[in-house]
């Protein structure tokens, strides 16, 4: 088998614009959600330190209770992927039809 090697698209050049910045927080709270929701749907449940084989997490709790530590982790992820998103030529606008 072959050793994998991860080859994300290059996006050092992206700079991301101050207007999408709020999107970033918004976008890294749901990432969290969205992975809270489908371990809490594989019988995860909330532990101070993280089994697998009792299913145990610790990071299963609201994204504003988590340290900023693994709030990164989430941002991090919601940067790449918008920047990924400018770099292939796709622009992000804010429609207020879907504002809350």
């Amino acid at each position: 088998m072959m050793k994998y090697k991860p080859n994300p698209v290059d996006t050092k050049s992206v700079d991301l614009p101050e207007g999408l910045k709020p999107l970033v927080e918004e976008m890294s709270k749901n990432v969290h959600e969205v992975w809270a929701a489908t371990r809490i749907s594989q019988g995860w449940t909330y532990g101070k330190e993280r089994n697998d084989e009792k299913k145990k997490h610790p990071c299963l709790m609201p994204y504003e209770e988590l340290s900023e530590e693994e709030k990164e982790y989430d941002r991090n992820t919601s940067i790449e992927t918008i920047k990924l998103i400018l770099k292939l030529g796709f622009k992000i606008t804010r429609d207020s039809q879907y504002m809350k």
